[in-house]
């Protein structure tokens, strides 16, 4: 086997296992090696159930005590029973796995791992993993990969496909140049790999991390480096000086703009009349006003005979970018179009031509913006909304489309100075810090698990006063290996708190475009009482009437994540709330919660994520594919980050000549 071969030459990996690869973007042996575990399994002694904390993952020895029951609640079978140990019972239920009646009889002893709640004062473990004695003895003080999945994929056969790719790791090219990995004491490649996949202990782990982390940070900024030095003081094609229409459009506003805002237009205006092309990021905190200075860049580009693009990294954000956009500036006869995936085939084409004759003027989408057979007659301007979700390597294709068109990138994600500085290194800087003063704070609660019955009656006050409510879980579907809720089961347990009149569905990440934006559509015109959904409504999505937000789990989530999911209510004029469930006792996750709690300033609230967040902070639950570094996070890694970039300058300073196939851009 080499490499380069598909993924199905590995032993066990047949032509269905592979399509199913293929949706992690697992084609060859390569990739599989890189696909690296999201999170890990520790296995610990297993504790007396008196001794076992609510809302921790626990072992517990225990016998069963009772027989198997199976209940059918609409679509799920719930599978029951009880076990005990000399300290006390515990209720244990899994979903959907009848088969289990055959596997427990009463007076068998199993070590059971899952997460313990407590519900009418019976202590409760849904879903538990189960082990003999003699398999639990074998994993003891072991760490698990837990990988990313797909439907019809189990961790167990990812976890056998990487054992079996593995004598391969020693093939893998390390790109990194010498001086570099001597410098900064880099282990090696091959070790680092094999560690991230299978390590022997924590200590082991964070050194096989540190090291892939560090390559991850280091070519994204070799990328920065070779981009800066393509854009930096080119000629600017595109001279946009008459801002009449821009200024009609301002004083057309129903409020005014803040200071921040007119300090991020007169820097545009100021970047687009000069003599070299505009590279300028706006970053501007959750509800800062960041799309009207957008759209007052690209009136300016249109009114001065020139074409824009205006790219987001979800159909659900482009679609409310269009529609937001359309609705602004078609009355200054503005020509704008959608261009999506899920975009069909015959308006595809129709749009193709109508962009390169001419006469389209703003083109809204996604990735689809790139495509080859996109072809701009005078493109002048592009915009990037979220530019962390995007590669640099799309940013420059996107610019690609025209003669250096003027960039300008928004993030709504506060990162700390030093570390925009270092991650926008090719970019001027402007920071909106505040907020229209028709904004409410939003007022926070951080609670317990026991809080949630309060939170439903609360939440069914908002819904009859006429407003919706957002509940946020961290995963999709339960999962073997992960204690937390999931937004399927959650749907399915609201039907039975809420009254029928209230209509709760649900939305995440797995769901194809045309399914997500039909229920993005529902949720706006009010069709949609409770939206249950992933931290895929974590960015953009606009909704006023929206006033309370409940993040289960919050525990697992950064901060900065936390403010992003908070800025989806507090949009209109009601007041609005978020609910933050903590289902762990420990202090230290409710004292990082509690800084959200005390502040909606998403600067503020990024830099206390800095200093909080240790190294080892990364056992999070992790939505895939919507940030740009599969390892690497730049707050829990600023320290690594920091290193790339002392590595990059040190080979710029040396002249350092990268060879031919080292060349990214």
């Amino acid at each position: 086997m080499k490499l380069e071969d598909k993924i199905d030459s590995i032993k066990g990996v047949g032509p269905k296992t592979a399509v199913l690869f293929e949706k992690l973007k697992v084609n060859t042996i390569k990739d599989l090696l890189k696909l690296y575990p999201r999170t890990y399994l520790s296995y610990s002694e297993p504790v007396d159930i008196e001794d076992a904390e609510i809302g921790q993952r626990v072992a517990i020895k225990a016998q069963i005590q009772s027989y198997v029951e199976i209940k059918r609640v609409r679509s799920l079978k719930l599978v029951t029973c009880t076990v005990k140990d000399i300290t006390g019972s515990v209720k244990l239920t899994w979903f959907n796995s009848p088969f289990l009646k055959q596997v427990f009889h009463i007076g068998q002893t199993f070590v059971f791992v899952g997460s313990l709640s407590k519900r009418k004062n019976q202590l409760t473990m849904e879903h538990p993993e189960y082990y003999t004695v003699e398999q639990y003895g074998r994993l003891i003080a072991s760490l698990q990969p837990v990988y990313p999945l797909t439907e019809g994929l189990s961790n167990k056969m990812v976890t056998k496909a990487v054992k079996n790719a593995l004598p391969l790791v020693g093939a893998l090219e390390d790109d990194v140049p010498e001086i570099v990995r001597e410098k900064f004491c880099l282990m090696p490649l091959e070790s680092a790999v094999t560690g991230i996949h299978f390590p022997e202990n924590m200590e082991q782990l964070m050194d096989c991390r540190n090291r892939l982390v560090f390559d991850e940070f280091f070519w994204f900024l070799v990328q920065m480096q070779q981009m800066r030095e393509h854009t930096i003081k080119a000629e600017n094609h595109f001279i946009i000086t008459d801002f009449d229409a821009t200024k009609e459009f301002i004083e057309g506003l129903p409020f005014p703009l803040t200071k921040g805002q007119q300090e991020a237009i007169k820097e545009i205006r100021q970047d687009l009349a000069g003599d070299t092309v505009m590279n300028r990021l706006i970053q501007g905190d959750v509800g800062s006003g960041k799309t009207v200075v957008a759209e007052m860049a690209l009136l300016a580009a249109v009114k001065n005979g020139y074409q824009a693009a205006f790219m987001a990294p979800t159909e659900v954000l482009a679609m409310q970018h269009f529609e937001g956009v359309k609705k602004d500036l078609e009355p200054f006869g503005v020509r704008i179009k959608l261009l999506c995936g899920s975009t069909k085939i015959a308006e595809k084409r129709r749009i193709y031509e109508e962009l390169a004759a001419g006469e389209i003027d703003i083109l809204v989408g996604t990735h689809a913006l790139i495509q080859d057979k996109v072809v701009y007659q005078n493109l002048a301007l592009v915009i990037t909304d979220e530019q962390h979700r995007f590669g640099v390597r799309q940013r420059e294709k996107l610019s690609e489309k025209g003669n250096e068109p003027h960039v300008l990138v928004m993030s709504a994600t506060p990162i700390p100075r030093t570390l925009a500085i270092i991650m926008y290194g090719d970019l001027d800087i402007s920071v909106m810090k505040d907020m229209p003063a028709s904004r409410k704070p939003i007022k926070n609660c951080v609670v317990g698990p026991k809080y949630r019955p309060t939170a439903y009656k609360f939440m069914l006050e908002q819904i009859h006063e006429g407003h919706q409510v957002y509940i946020i879980c961290p995963m999709v579907e339960a999962s073997e290996n992960v204690e937390a809720e999931n937004v399927i089961e959650y749907q399915e347990s609201l039907l039975d708190v809420f009254p029928k009149e209230v209509t709760v569905s649900y939305l995440h990440g797995k769901m194809s475009p045309d399914e997500k934006n039909e229920i993005m559509r529902d949720f706006t015109e009010r069709n949609i009482d409770i939206l249950i959904s992933t931290t895929v409504i974590e960015v953009g999505i606009n909704n006023p009437n929206a006033t309370v937000m409940m993040i289960e789990n919050a525990e697992k989530f950064g901060l900065a994540q936390l403010h992003q999911l908070r800025g989806r209510v507090g949009r209109g004029d009601a007041q609005s709330y978020c609910i933050m469930l903590c289902a762990t006792d420990r202090q230290e996750a409710i004292d990082r919660l509690n800084i959200l709690n005390a502040s909606n300033d998403g600067f503020y609230i990024a830099n206390e994520d800095l200093k909080m967040r240790g190294p080892g902070d990364f056992f999070g639950i992790r939505q895939s594919g919507e940030l740009l570094f599969q390892l690497g996070d730049i707050y829990s890694n600023a320290e690594l980050l920091k290193q790339a970039n002392e590595a990059v300058s040190m080979l710029k300073k040396q002249q350092y000549v990268w060879p031919v196939s080292s060349i990214i851009l």
